[in-house]
């Protein structure tokens, strides 16, 4: 398939741009499988589920990934991290108006530097020169770094905002942005529902948002980012599927971790990097519904959406929501995806 396969018309100012003042109060366009589209709220998640569901949420945690420098030469420099690889070592985006050499150094704000490594394709590799560790230093100096879809500079409010109730695991460089719907008392009354939940973790990183350079889709490359699933979630949605009830991603990263850990055709436990790219035709096994906001045109995270629940009633849908005036992108609102076909049992 071609990339302008997976297009569609954005008005710009659909593009959410702040947060709305509760998690909870973002719309739900909801898509089943054939028939109408059905526009509700998050806050209906509860009457929308069926007891016996499993949500599996990301438990990633934003870093502060985004810093501003200078060159020992006194160029400056913004740096975009894309993982921390360890304690001392950071790969990144590095932009400034002439590349690094070896030997270089970049001062932080705080006066903290970085020492250039080594290229690695279009990252550079880095090595914090810090006595504390390199996560230590990200948190004292470093910005959220929000999408670049959304013109404003980061604010207090995002380091809050940009990061789900749920968080544990530092080192995404962006959020599982489906998760941000969530806020306690939400959880609390899908629990009293006998709607259960769990977690896996994949860091997100920073190619999430790199365009696609190729025409063909079959020739894109996906980043690898890093992924657990535990055998105590493989477990709980093997009990799940036996007693009926479905699993529900919430996110397209969830979707990644479950099907990385199912690409052999049954689910086991999983822990490595992952560079699984899903596109339409491919049959998944184990997801039966996708919680998830609206993505980019031409995106591989609108092509694994167009693949869940079909390429032409994805678009018809982002056309209803696009019609309706839904918020779109990472601060906006959420779709709630039938299967175009059923998954298989896990």
């Amino acid at each position: 398939m071609l990339k302008s396969e997976f297009n569609y018309e954005l008005p710009p100012e659909l593009i959410a741009q702040q947060p709305l003042g509760e998690r909870t109060a973002s719309r739900l366009l909801i898509v089943p499988r054939e028939g109408a589209f059905v526009d509700s709220t998050v806050r209906e998640l509860p009457e929308v589920l069926r007891a016996g569901d499993l949500l599996v949420f990301n438990d990633t945690r934003v870093l502060p990934a985004r810093l501003l420098g200078h060159k020992d030469s006194g160029g400056a420099v913004e740096i975009l991290l894309e993982r921390v690889e360890d304690a001392r070592t950071l790969l990144a985006q590095v932009r400034a108006s002439k590349p690094m050499r070896k030997g270089r150094s970049i001062t932080l704000a705080d006066g903290s530097r970085l020492e250039f490594v080594e290229r690695d394709g279009e990252f550079t590799r880095l090595r914090y020169m810090g006595e504390d560790a390199a996560t230590d230093m990200l948190e004292r100096v470093g910005a959220i770094p929000l999408p670049p879809y959304i013109s404003r500079a980061p604010e207090a409010a995002d380091r809050e905002r940009y990061q789900t109730v749920f968080a544990r695991s530092p080192g995404a460089v962006a959020a599982p942005t489906a998760g941000l719907h969530f806020d306690e008392p939400l959880l609390a009354e899908l629990g009293a529902r006998g709607i259960e939940r769990a977690t896996l973790t994949l860091h997100v990183g920073a190619g999430t948002f790199q365009p696609l350079r190729v025409e063909d889709i079959s020739e894109h490359r996906m980043h690898a980012e890093r992924c657990v699933v535990d055998q105590q979630l493989v477990d709980k949605i093997i009990a799940t599927r036996s007693r009926g009830g479905r699993v529900v991603a919430v996110g397209t990263t969830v979707v990644r971790a479950l099907e990385s850990a199912a690409v052999d055709g049954s689910l086991r436990s999983f822990d490595g990097e992952t560079s699984i790219f899903i596109t339409p035709g491919y049959r998944f096994r184990a997801v039966d519904l996708l919680l998830t906001n609206f993505h980019l045109p031409q995106s591989t995270l609108l092509m694994l959406v167009c693949a869940f629940g079909g390429h032409a009633r994805m678009l018809d849908a982002y056309a209803h929501a696009v019609e309706q005036r839904y918020r779109f992108f990472s601060y906006g609102d959420a779709m709630l995806i039938h299967p175009m076909h059923g998954a298989l049992a896990a």
